[in-house]
């Protein structure tokens, strides 16, 4: 029986292997296809508003210099990715991460230290054996120890901790994704405030011309104070709507450079207008399942729930022996100079065997939490993979909306201005009161303003759906894909090598 005992313990060693469960990929909790029919089958085509075409290709195969045709907007993502404090703290979490898997690495290698010691003791002299009451020793070697990891203890903590350093690192590439979406949204929405700010200023000129008419008409004795009133109360209203969309529109450029993580240079390049910036409109979906591998942060939950799987195997692993092994050898001698003289060597070897037998429920308890911590990832694995499909699914579903919201609200505006001269002239012939007139061109203002928003809506609804696509991670279309590890900065030389994987 014994001997059967090390026989196995043998063949574990030789194997590698660890007491960690065999791991299984749990079933994706979301329907096999994206929901269709309605609008969701309402898709746009390729070339909308005069953009290119995804020509079939997936998202993370797109770069962000193809999906956004803006070059002040590529100058500006392009700071962000070198820039952007956020994106430095991921980094520097995920070569954290690399540095302690090193650590927990270097418990499976022996330790071998060199040792040199002078150890000087007084005892009275009439207890010295040798009838002297001050001994030296020096002595002068190496020593060496290893636990040997039979049952897999070590090796479960390694591979937990490479779990963990991947998670990680698949965390960072997550956080880079989002920035290049938030940039990109952020900018968006200053274009969306230079647009309501035009249409403000435009109606505040409006405005303050009907004011002066109406004023000197009252002035003259032709109008009334009521219409007179009614158009001061336009030019002040304008008034305040300018005041506060040039505060959001500052405050959205604060946002933008916190984001790029400088202030925004002088020499940038011209720019487009919101409604021409040409974004992709057609980047197929795909299955749920390929957002497995094309969404980092379910890699990252994936990870994270092979950590815990691992530390399943560490917990296992320690209601078995341990067994380390610690030996010395050197020179000793009680005076300095015979320390390499021929008979003072020395040396010592250590075996030691531990067996848990009573640790009061502590390893018992261990596992059990490593069991929960594993069902914990498993629902935090699920869950990803389920927000992942909502917001594909609503990204889809705006998709196929956005287009036929705008062609509406353009036609509205259209017939808001037409409605606004009609209104004048019946005011100006003495058919209708001025206050059609206001309602008119308040009405007006309000639909352009919610057209602004429409096309801004768009916009951000289809960066959106680039990045929870996974999109975003490469610069060009044809670029090789950066390790998840790879440097924030696109001008490094230098990449990351990621520690091997376990066996």
């Amino acid at each position: 029986m014994r001997r059967h005992a090390l026989m196995t313990a043998a063949a574990i060693l030789a194997a590698g292997c660890t007491l960690a469960p065999k791991y299984e990929r749990p079933a994706a909790p979301v329907a096999p296809a994206f929901p269709t029919g309605g609008i969701y089958d309402q898709q746009p085509g390729p070339g909308q508003d005069g953009s290119g075409s995804a020509a079939g290709a997936p998202a993370p195969e797109i770069g962000w210099r193809d999906f956004f045709a803006d070059a002040r907007l590529q100058r500006i993502l392009a700071l962000a990715l070198k820039n952007n404090r956020d994106l430095r703290v991921s980094v520097l979490n995920m070569e954290a991460a690399r540095a302690q898997y090193q650590i927990t690495r270097a418990g499976l290698f022996p330790a071998l230290d060199a040792v040199a010691s002078e150890n000087r003791t007084r005892t009275p002299s009439r207890l010295a054996v040798t009838g002297r009451p001050i001994v030296s020793e020096y002595s002068v070697g190496l020593s060496a120890s290893w636990e040997i990891d039979f049952f897999g203890r070590i090796r479960s903590l390694k591979d937990q901790a490479l779990a963990q350093y991947l998670a990680l690192a698949q965390t960072r590439k997550a956080a880079e994704i989002s920035l290049v979406s938030a940039v990109a949204d952020q900018y968006l929405t200053m274009l969306a405030y230079d647009d309501a700010l035009t249409v403000t200023r435009n109606t505040l000129v409006t405005a303050q011309e009907s004011f002066r008419i109406t004023k000197l008409q009252f002035e003259t004795g032709t109008g009334s104070e009521l219409d007179l009133r009614q158009a001061e109360g336009v030019v002040e209203q304008a008034n305040a709507n300018l005041q506060s969309q040039s505060r959001l529109r500052a405050q959205a450029e604060n946002a933008l450079v916190l984001l790029v993580g400088e202030p925004l240079p002088e020499d940038l390049p011209e720019g487009l207008p919101l409604n021409s910036q040409a974004l992709l409109t057609d980047i197929p979906a795909g299955l749920p399942s390929d957002l497995l591998v094309r969404r980092p942060d379910i890699a990252a939950a994936e990870q994270s729930l092979l950590a815990a799987n691992a530390n399943i195997g560490a917990a296992r692993a320690a209601f078995f022996p341990r067994v380390v092994l610690t030996g010395s050898a050197g020179t000793l001698s009680p005076t300095l100079g015979g320390l390499f003289k021929p008979g003072s060597g020395a040396w010592s070897f250590a075996p030691q065997i531990t067996l848990p037998i009573f640790e009061g429920g502590l390893n018992v308890a261990n596992l059990d939490l490593a069991q929960v911590q594993k069902r914990i990832e498993i629902a935090n694995y699920e869950k990803a993979i389920q927000v992942a499909f909502r917001e594909v699914s609503d990204g889809l579903a705006a998709r196929g909306t956005y287009d036929q919201q705008i062609q509406a609200l353009e036609r509205f505006t259209s017939s808001q201005e037409r409605r606004l001269t009609l209104s004048d002239l019946r005011y100006r012939n003495g058919v209708d009161s001025y206050l059609s007139v206001l309602t008119a061109q308040t009405d007006l203002y309000n639909a352009q303003q919610l057209l602004i928003s429409a096309r801004l809506q768009r916009l951000t609804n289809l960066v959106d759906l680039y990045q929870f696509l996974g999109g975003g991670w490469i610069e060009r279309a044809g670029d090789t894909p950066r390790p998840a590890d790879a440097p924030a900065d696109y001008d490094a030389r230098a990449q990351a090598t990621p520690p091997a994987a376990s066996p």
